[in-house]
Protein backbone atom coordinates (compact mmCIF):
# COMPACT_ATOMS: atom_id res chain seq x y z
CA UNK A 1 0.00 0.00 0.00
CA UNK A 2 1.07 3.51 -0.44
CA UNK A 3 2.39 5.81 2.54
CA UNK A 4 -0.15 7.75 3.99
CA UNK A 5 0.49 11.47 4.78
CA UNK A 6 0.04 12.29 8.64
CA UNK A 7 -2.52 14.80 8.55
CA UNK A 8 -4.94 12.47 6.93
CA UNK A 9 -3.75 9.66 9.47
CA UNK A 10 -5.10 11.68 12.24
CA UNK A 11 -7.86 12.55 11.09
CA UNK A 12 -8.96 8.70 10.24
CA UNK A 13 -11.96 7.23 11.98
CA UNK A 14 -10.85 3.76 10.30
CA UNK A 15 -8.45 2.38 13.02
CA UNK A 16 -7.51 -1.63 13.20
CA UNK A 17 -6.45 -1.20 9.59
CA UNK A 18 -2.95 -1.24 8.01
CA UNK A 19 -1.11 1.65 7.89
CA UNK A 20 1.84 3.21 6.20
CA UNK A 21 3.67 6.75 6.62
CA UNK A 22 7.13 7.98 5.53
CA UNK A 23 8.72 11.06 7.38
CA UNK A 24 10.99 12.32 9.50
CA UNK A 25 11.76 11.84 13.50
CA UNK A 26 11.48 14.69 15.26
CA UNK A 27 11.63 12.50 18.80
CA UNK A 28 12.17 9.56 19.84
CA UNK A 29 11.86 8.14 23.83
CA UNK A 30 10.98 5.06 25.23
CA UNK A 31 12.97 2.63 27.43
CA UNK A 32 14.27 -1.27 26.66
CA UNK A 33 11.05 -2.38 26.31
CA UNK A 34 9.25 -0.33 24.15
CA UNK A 35 10.16 3.19 22.30
CA UNK A 36 8.21 5.96 20.83
CA UNK A 37 8.84 7.61 18.01
CA UNK A 38 7.26 11.14 16.29
CA UNK A 39 7.31 10.92 13.02
CA UNK A 40 6.47 14.24 10.92
CA UNK A 41 5.81 14.44 6.96
CA UNK A 42 5.01 18.39 6.97
CA UNK A 43 1.43 18.07 6.15
CA UNK A 44 0.49 19.05 9.39
CA UNK A 45 2.60 20.74 12.70
CA UNK A 46 1.30 17.65 14.63
CA UNK A 47 3.77 13.96 14.72
CA UNK A 48 2.01 10.44 14.82
CA UNK A 49 3.64 8.91 17.16
CA UNK A 50 4.60 5.07 15.93
CA UNK A 51 4.94 2.54 18.98
CA UNK A 52 7.20 -0.34 18.72
CA UNK A 53 8.12 -2.96 20.98
CA UNK A 54 11.61 -2.99 20.90
CA UNK A 55 11.99 -6.86 21.00
CA UNK A 56 10.67 -7.15 17.07
CA UNK A 57 12.91 -4.96 15.84
CA UNK A 58 17.04 -5.28 14.46
CA UNK A 59 19.04 -3.76 17.87
CA UNK A 60 21.49 -1.69 15.54
CA UNK A 61 18.18 -0.33 13.33
CA UNK A 62 16.57 0.94 16.49
CA UNK A 63 19.88 3.17 17.27
CA UNK A 64 20.16 4.51 14.28
CA UNK A 65 16.72 5.76 14.34
CA UNK A 66 16.90 9.05 16.16
CA UNK A 67 15.88 12.62 15.74
CA UNK A 68 16.17 13.71 12.70
CA UNK A 69 16.25 10.52 10.51
CA UNK A 70 13.90 9.55 7.79
CA UNK A 71 11.95 6.16 8.02
CA UNK A 72 9.07 4.40 6.40
CA UNK A 73 6.79 3.09 8.64
CA UNK A 74 4.56 -0.09 8.43
CA UNK A 75 1.56 -1.23 11.09
CA UNK A 76 -1.79 -0.93 12.28
CA UNK A 77 -3.22 2.32 13.05
CA UNK A 78 -4.42 1.77 16.60
CA UNK A 79 -6.53 4.21 19.01
CA UNK A 80 -3.88 5.83 21.15
CA UNK A 81 -3.56 4.88 24.76
CA UNK A 82 -1.72 8.37 25.46
CA UNK A 83 -3.30 11.98 25.15
CA UNK A 84 -2.90 14.76 22.48
CA UNK A 85 -4.03 12.08 19.24
CA UNK A 86 -6.46 10.04 18.91
CA UNK A 87 -4.46 7.39 16.89
CA UNK A 88 -1.23 5.96 16.68
CA UNK A 89 0.83 3.73 14.92
CA UNK A 90 1.36 -0.13 16.37
CA UNK A 91 4.87 -0.63 14.24
CA UNK A 92 5.14 -4.13 12.31
CA UNK A 93 8.23 -2.75 10.61
CA UNK A 94 10.23 0.42 10.47
CA UNK A 95 12.91 0.92 7.26
CA UNK A 96 15.40 3.52 7.82
CA UNK A 97 15.61 5.57 5.01
CA UNK A 98 17.87 7.69 5.62
CA UNK A 99 20.39 8.22 8.90
CA UNK A 100 21.05 11.26 11.14
CA UNK A 101 23.74 11.45 13.27
CA UNK A 102 24.75 13.28 16.45
CA UNK A 103 25.66 16.35 14.61
CA UNK A 104 22.11 16.95 13.51
CA UNK A 105 21.70 20.62 15.07
CA UNK A 106 18.01 20.15 16.10
CA UNK A 107 18.05 18.24 18.73
CA UNK A 108 14.60 18.40 21.08
CA UNK A 109 15.69 21.28 22.83
CA UNK A 110 14.60 25.35 22.24
CA UNK A 111 16.34 26.95 19.49
CA UNK A 112 16.92 30.42 18.84
CA UNK A 113 15.23 32.19 15.96
CA UNK A 114 18.94 33.55 15.71
CA UNK A 115 20.37 30.18 15.24
CA UNK A 116 17.79 28.82 13.12
CA UNK A 117 18.36 31.90 10.40
CA UNK A 118 21.85 30.36 9.90
CA UNK A 119 20.96 26.83 9.34
CA UNK A 120 18.16 28.01 6.97
CA UNK A 121 18.22 24.84 5.06
CA UNK A 122 17.47 22.60 7.91
CA UNK A 123 14.67 25.23 9.87
CA UNK A 124 11.67 24.14 7.65
CA UNK A 125 11.86 20.84 9.85
CA UNK A 126 11.46 23.04 13.13
CA UNK A 127 7.67 23.34 13.90
CA UNK A 128 8.03 27.01 14.23
CA UNK A 129 9.10 26.97 10.38
CA UNK A 130 6.69 24.23 9.23
CA UNK A 131 4.03 26.26 10.38
CA UNK A 132 5.13 29.37 8.66
CA UNK A 133 5.71 27.96 5.40
CA UNK A 134 2.79 25.88 5.65
CA UNK A 135 1.35 29.40 5.90
CA UNK A 136 2.74 30.78 3.29
CA UNK A 137 1.44 28.62 0.72
CA UNK A 138 -2.11 29.12 1.80
CA UNK A 139 -1.67 32.98 1.72
CA UNK A 140 -0.71 32.52 -1.57
CA UNK A 141 -3.28 30.39 -2.50
CA UNK A 142 -5.07 32.89 -0.97
CA UNK A 143 -4.52 35.98 -3.05
CA UNK A 144 -4.54 33.84 -6.26
CA UNK A 145 -8.30 32.72 -5.72
CA UNK A 146 -9.28 35.91 -3.98
CA UNK A 147 -8.11 38.12 -7.86
CA UNK A 148 -9.71 35.14 -10.00
CA UNK A 149 -13.02 35.01 -8.12
CA UNK A 150 -13.39 38.52 -8.44
CA UNK A 151 -12.58 38.26 -12.33
CA UNK A 152 -9.18 39.42 -12.11
CA UNK A 153 -6.45 38.26 -14.83
CA UNK A 154 -2.75 37.36 -13.15
CA UNK A 155 -0.19 39.02 -15.07
CA UNK A 156 3.62 38.07 -15.09
CA UNK A 157 6.02 41.40 -15.02
CA UNK A 158 9.14 41.07 -15.64
CA UNK A 159 12.09 40.71 -13.87
CA UNK A 160 14.86 42.30 -15.66
CA UNK A 161 14.06 45.72 -16.23
CA UNK A 162 15.43 48.97 -17.62
CA UNK A 163 13.54 51.32 -15.51
CA UNK A 164 12.89 52.23 -11.74
CA UNK A 165 9.36 52.20 -10.92
CA UNK A 166 9.53 53.86 -7.75
CA UNK A 167 12.30 56.67 -8.76
CA UNK A 168 14.33 55.58 -5.94
CA UNK A 169 17.47 54.12 -7.09
CA UNK A 170 18.51 51.42 -5.14
CA UNK A 171 18.38 48.19 -7.43
CA UNK A 172 20.56 45.52 -8.20
CA UNK A 173 22.47 46.05 -11.98
CA UNK A 174 22.09 43.12 -14.32
CA UNK A 175 25.13 42.64 -16.63
CA UNK A 176 27.12 40.17 -18.60
CA UNK A 177 29.86 42.65 -19.05
CA UNK A 178 33.29 41.58 -18.03
CA UNK A 179 33.43 43.20 -14.54
CA UNK A 180 37.68 43.51 -14.86
CA UNK A 181 37.65 45.10 -17.93
CA UNK A 182 34.35 46.85 -19.26
CA UNK A 183 33.96 48.38 -22.29
CA UNK A 184 33.95 52.17 -22.39
CA UNK A 185 32.64 55.08 -23.97
CA UNK A 186 35.21 58.15 -25.39
CA UNK A 187 34.05 59.92 -22.36
CA UNK A 188 35.35 57.01 -20.29
CA UNK A 189 31.84 55.55 -19.04
CA UNK A 190 30.56 51.93 -18.89
CA UNK A 191 29.45 51.24 -22.66
CA UNK A 192 26.05 49.32 -21.84
CA UNK A 193 25.13 49.73 -25.68
CA UNK A 194 27.82 46.89 -25.38
CA UNK A 195 26.07 44.95 -22.51
CA UNK A 196 23.36 41.84 -23.39
CA UNK A 197 20.37 44.24 -24.03
CA UNK A 198 22.26 47.02 -25.31
CA UNK A 199 21.38 48.87 -22.52
CA UNK A 200 21.93 49.34 -18.31
CA UNK A 201 19.30 47.25 -16.84
CA UNK A 202 18.36 45.77 -13.26
CA UNK A 203 16.20 43.58 -10.99
CA UNK A 204 12.56 45.26 -10.55
CA UNK A 205 12.02 47.06 -7.18
CA UNK A 206 7.76 46.50 -8.54
CA UNK A 207 5.52 45.25 -11.44
CA UNK A 208 3.10 48.02 -11.28
CA UNK A 209 4.06 49.84 -14.33
CA UNK A 210 4.06 47.02 -16.32
CA UNK A 211 0.66 45.95 -14.43
CA UNK A 212 -0.64 49.35 -15.41
CA UNK A 213 -0.10 48.85 -18.99
CA UNK A 214 -2.01 45.33 -19.30
CA UNK A 215 -5.23 46.94 -17.57
CA UNK A 216 -5.59 49.38 -19.64
CA UNK A 217 -6.11 46.46 -22.12
CA UNK A 218 -7.67 43.33 -20.12
CA UNK A 219 -9.35 46.10 -16.84
CA UNK A 220 -8.19 43.98 -13.77
CA UNK A 221 -5.27 42.43 -13.16
CA UNK A 222 -2.81 41.88 -10.56
CA UNK A 223 1.00 40.53 -10.51
CA UNK A 224 2.80 38.24 -7.76
CA UNK A 225 6.61 37.95 -7.95
CA UNK A 226 9.44 38.37 -6.21
CA UNK A 227 11.02 42.27 -6.49
CA UNK A 228 14.47 43.44 -5.25
CA UNK A 229 15.67 46.26 -3.33
CA UNK A 230 19.29 47.16 -2.71
CA UNK A 231 19.06 49.06 0.14
CA UNK A 232 21.54 48.51 3.09
CA UNK A 233 19.34 47.92 5.73
CA UNK A 234 19.64 45.66 8.38
CA UNK A 235 16.46 45.90 10.15
CA UNK A 236 13.28 43.49 10.98
CA UNK A 237 11.53 44.77 8.46
CA UNK A 238 13.45 45.02 5.20
CA UNK A 239 14.93 42.33 2.99
CA UNK A 240 16.80 42.67 -0.26
CA UNK A 241 14.43 40.02 -2.21
CA UNK A 242 10.80 39.86 -1.32
CA UNK A 243 7.49 39.35 -2.74
CA UNK A 244 4.55 42.06 -3.86
CA UNK A 245 1.28 41.60 -5.19
CA UNK A 246 0.58 44.53 -6.82
CA UNK A 247 -3.43 44.62 -8.65
CA UNK A 248 -3.99 47.74 -11.31
CA UNK A 249 -7.66 48.19 -12.21
CA UNK A 250 -9.25 50.55 -14.84
CA UNK A 251 -11.57 52.73 -14.14
CA UNK A 252 -11.09 52.55 -10.30
CA UNK A 253 -10.94 55.92 -8.52
CA UNK A 254 -9.05 56.29 -4.81
CA UNK A 255 -12.41 55.29 -3.06
CA UNK A 256 -12.67 52.21 -4.94
CA UNK A 257 -9.02 51.58 -4.51
CA UNK A 258 -9.16 51.94 -0.68
CA UNK A 259 -12.60 49.62 -0.56
CA UNK A 260 -10.67 46.81 -2.69
CA UNK A 261 -7.35 47.24 -0.13
CA UNK A 262 -9.58 46.33 2.77
CA UNK A 263 -11.73 43.43 1.44
CA UNK A 264 -8.48 42.15 0.41
CA UNK A 265 -6.84 42.01 3.45
CA UNK A 266 -9.74 41.29 5.02
CA UNK A 267 -10.57 38.26 3.07
CA UNK A 268 -6.63 36.75 3.74
CA UNK A 269 -6.83 37.30 7.47
CA UNK A 270 -10.48 35.16 7.41
CA UNK A 271 -8.40 33.07 5.02
CA UNK A 272 -5.60 32.39 7.42
CA UNK A 273 -8.36 31.63 10.53
CA UNK A 274 -10.47 28.73 8.79
CA UNK A 275 -7.65 27.43 6.86
CA UNK A 276 -4.60 27.63 9.25
CA UNK A 277 -6.23 26.62 12.79
CA UNK A 278 -3.30 24.03 14.16
CA UNK A 279 -0.89 26.05 12.80
CA UNK A 280 -2.22 29.49 14.44
CA UNK A 281 -2.73 27.91 17.55
CA UNK A 282 0.61 26.66 17.77
CA UNK A 283 2.15 30.13 17.27
CA UNK A 284 -0.61 31.91 18.81
CA UNK A 285 0.38 29.92 22.13
CA UNK A 286 4.26 29.98 21.74
CA UNK A 287 5.20 33.85 20.03
CA UNK A 288 2.03 35.89 20.15
CA UNK A 289 -0.79 35.53 22.78
CA UNK A 290 -2.56 37.62 21.44
CA UNK A 291 -2.30 36.53 17.34
CA UNK A 292 -5.50 34.92 16.92
CA UNK A 293 -7.22 37.59 18.70
CA UNK A 294 -5.99 40.39 16.54
CA UNK A 295 -6.46 38.33 12.83
CA UNK A 296 -10.12 38.20 14.01
CA UNK A 297 -10.22 41.92 15.57
CA UNK A 298 -9.22 43.44 11.88
CA UNK A 299 -11.71 41.27 10.22
CA UNK A 300 -14.66 42.03 12.55
CA UNK A 301 -13.89 46.31 12.53
CA UNK A 302 -14.09 49.06 9.06
CA UNK A 303 -11.09 50.84 8.56
CA UNK A 304 -10.47 54.17 9.81
CA UNK A 305 -10.05 56.53 6.57
CA UNK A 306 -8.49 59.86 7.03
CA UNK A 307 -6.63 62.18 5.05
CA UNK A 308 -2.76 62.52 5.70
CA UNK A 309 -3.35 66.11 6.90
CA UNK A 310 -5.97 65.11 10.07
CA UNK A 311 -3.09 62.69 10.82
CA UNK A 312 -0.45 65.09 11.36
CA UNK A 313 -3.19 67.44 13.31
CA UNK A 314 -3.29 64.33 15.55
CA UNK A 315 0.17 63.47 15.94
CA UNK A 316 1.29 67.05 16.70
CA UNK A 317 -1.54 67.81 19.18
CA UNK A 318 -1.12 64.36 20.94
CA UNK A 319 1.75 65.37 23.24
CA UNK A 320 4.08 62.92 22.94
CA UNK A 321 7.57 63.17 22.23
CA UNK A 322 8.20 61.51 18.46
CA UNK A 323 12.09 60.51 18.12
CA UNK A 324 11.38 61.69 14.48
CA UNK A 325 9.41 65.24 15.01
CA UNK A 326 6.40 65.65 12.48
CA UNK A 327 4.95 68.28 10.48
CA UNK A 328 3.10 68.61 7.40
CA UNK A 329 5.17 67.44 4.14
CA UNK A 330 7.09 65.15 6.33
CA UNK A 331 6.74 61.46 5.53
CA UNK A 332 5.81 59.47 8.46
CA UNK A 333 7.99 56.81 10.36
CA UNK A 334 7.00 53.85 12.03
CA UNK A 335 6.54 55.15 15.51
CA UNK A 336 3.99 57.82 13.80
CA UNK A 337 1.89 54.87 11.91
CA UNK A 338 1.87 52.78 15.34
CA UNK A 339 0.42 55.73 17.42
CA UNK A 340 -2.76 56.41 14.44
CA UNK A 341 -3.33 52.82 14.78
CA UNK A 342 -3.10 52.57 18.48
CA UNK A 343 -5.62 55.81 18.70
CA UNK A 344 -7.90 54.48 16.55
CA UNK A 345 -7.94 51.24 17.92
CA UNK A 346 -7.73 49.71 14.66
CA UNK A 347 -6.13 49.54 11.02
CA UNK A 348 -6.27 53.45 9.34
CA UNK A 349 -5.78 54.03 5.76
CA UNK A 350 -4.36 57.24 5.16
CA UNK A 351 -5.12 59.20 2.25
CA UNK A 352 -4.06 62.44 0.37
CA UNK A 353 -0.72 62.78 1.28
CA UNK A 354 2.10 66.10 0.01
CA UNK A 355 2.92 65.00 -3.79
CA UNK A 356 6.46 66.21 -2.63
CA UNK A 357 6.95 62.86 -0.40
CA UNK A 358 4.98 60.37 -3.41
CA UNK A 359 6.20 58.46 -6.44
CA UNK A 360 5.26 61.10 -9.98
CA UNK A 361 2.90 58.63 -11.05
CA UNK A 362 0.37 59.38 -8.60
CA UNK A 363 -2.51 61.54 -9.57
CA UNK A 364 -2.83 65.03 -8.62
CA UNK A 365 -5.77 66.58 -6.39
CA UNK A 366 -6.88 69.57 -7.49
CA UNK A 367 -5.59 71.93 -4.46
CA UNK A 368 -2.00 71.59 -6.06
CA UNK A 369 -0.45 70.13 -3.25
CA UNK A 370 -1.65 66.48 -2.52
CA UNK A 371 -2.07 63.65 -4.74
CA UNK A 372 -4.78 60.69 -4.25
CA UNK A 373 -2.36 58.63 -2.30
CA UNK A 374 -3.33 55.65 -0.03
CA UNK A 375 -1.24 53.77 2.75
CA UNK A 376 -2.86 50.86 5.02
CA UNK A 377 -1.34 51.38 8.53
CA UNK A 378 -1.37 48.11 10.34
CA UNK A 379 -0.92 47.68 13.98
CA UNK A 380 3.11 46.74 14.69
CA UNK A 381 3.88 46.35 10.96
CA UNK A 382 3.03 50.26 9.97
CA UNK A 383 2.26 50.60 6.47
CA UNK A 384 1.36 47.30 5.06
CA UNK A 385 -0.38 48.16 2.02
CA UNK A 386 0.71 51.35 -0.45
CA UNK A 387 -1.46 52.50 -3.23
CA UNK A 388 -2.94 55.66 -5.28
CA UNK A 389 -5.07 56.46 -8.10
CA UNK A 390 -3.00 56.99 -11.01
CA UNK A 391 -2.42 60.09 -13.10
CA UNK A 392 -4.11 59.80 -16.10
CA UNK A 393 -3.27 63.01 -17.24
CA UNK A 394 -0.61 63.21 -19.73
CA UNK A 395 0.64 67.11 -19.32
CA UNK A 396 0.64 66.55 -15.37
CA UNK A 397 2.52 63.12 -15.46
CA UNK A 398 4.97 64.66 -17.70
CA UNK A 399 5.67 67.48 -15.85
CA UNK A 400 5.87 65.38 -13.01
CA UNK A 401 8.55 63.56 -14.15
CA UNK A 402 10.57 66.36 -15.51
CA UNK A 403 10.39 68.07 -11.98
CA UNK A 404 11.77 64.39 -10.39
CA UNK A 405 14.31 64.67 -12.82
CA UNK A 406 14.05 60.86 -14.37
CA UNK A 407 14.55 60.25 -17.79
CA UNK A 408 11.85 60.02 -20.39
CA UNK A 409 13.45 57.73 -22.51
CA UNK A 410 13.04 55.26 -19.99
CA UNK A 411 9.50 55.86 -19.41
CA UNK A 412 8.29 56.63 -23.32
CA UNK A 413 6.24 53.39 -23.01
CA UNK A 414 4.57 54.25 -19.74
CA UNK A 415 3.68 57.71 -21.19
CA UNK A 416 2.15 55.88 -24.51
CA UNK A 417 -0.40 54.55 -22.44
CA UNK A 418 -1.82 58.57 -21.46
CA UNK A 419 -1.68 59.30 -25.20
CA UNK A 420 -3.39 56.29 -26.44
CA UNK A 421 -6.86 55.84 -24.65
CA UNK A 422 -6.16 57.01 -20.99
CA UNK A 423 -8.89 56.69 -18.48
CA UNK A 424 -8.96 56.79 -14.57
CA UNK A 425 -7.13 53.67 -12.62
CA UNK A 426 -5.66 52.68 -9.56
CA UNK A 427 -3.99 50.01 -8.12
CA UNK A 428 -2.18 49.50 -4.32
CA UNK A 429 0.68 46.78 -3.42
CA UNK A 430 0.74 44.81 -0.75
CA UNK A 431 4.11 43.19 0.64
CA UNK A 432 4.00 39.47 0.76
CA UNK A 433 6.03 39.27 3.98
CA UNK A 434 5.00 42.26 5.98
CA UNK A 435 1.43 40.26 5.17
CA UNK A 436 3.19 37.40 6.87
CA UNK A 437 4.30 38.95 9.42
CA UNK A 438 1.40 40.10 10.67
CA UNK A 439 -0.18 36.69 10.46
CA UNK A 440 2.22 34.32 11.87
CA UNK A 441 2.70 36.83 14.71
CA UNK A 442 6.69 36.85 14.44
CA UNK A 443 8.86 40.07 14.58
CA UNK A 444 11.50 39.35 12.22
CA UNK A 445 10.86 39.52 8.38
CA UNK A 446 13.68 37.15 8.05
CA UNK A 447 11.45 34.31 9.66
CA UNK A 448 8.32 34.20 7.12
CA UNK A 449 10.25 33.38 3.91
CA UNK A 450 12.47 30.42 3.46
CA UNK A 451 16.24 31.79 2.23
CA UNK A 452 16.61 35.50 3.26
CA UNK A 453 18.76 38.04 1.18
CA UNK A 454 19.83 40.89 3.09
CA UNK A 455 23.29 42.45 3.43
CA UNK A 456 26.13 40.35 3.23
CA UNK A 457 23.43 36.82 3.01
CA UNK A 458 22.94 35.16 0.80
CA UNK A 459 23.59 31.80 1.45
CA UNK A 460 21.41 28.62 1.00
Amino acid sequence: MKPIRVIDLLRSQETGKPAEVKGWVRTKRGNKQIAFIAVNDGSIIHSIQVVAEVAKFDEELMKQISTGSCVHVKGILVPSQGSGQAVEIQATEIILLGGADESFPLQKKGHSLEFLREIAHLRPRTNTFGAILRMRHHMAFAVHKYFNDLGFFYLHSPVITGSDAEGAGEMFQVTTLDLKNPPRTEEGEINFKEDFFGKATNLTVSGQLEGELAAMALGNVYTFGPTFRAENSNTPRHLAEFWMIEPEMAFYDIQDNMDLAEDFLKYLIQYALDHCKDDLEFLNNLYDKELIGRLQFVVSNPFERLSYTKAVDILVNSGKKFEFPVKWGTDLQKEHENYLVEHFKRPVILTDYPKEIKAFYMKQNEDGKTVRAMDVLFPWIGEIIGGSQREENYEKLMARITEMHIPEKDLWWYLDTRKYGACEHSGFGLGFERLMLFVTGMTNIRDVIPFPRTPKNADF
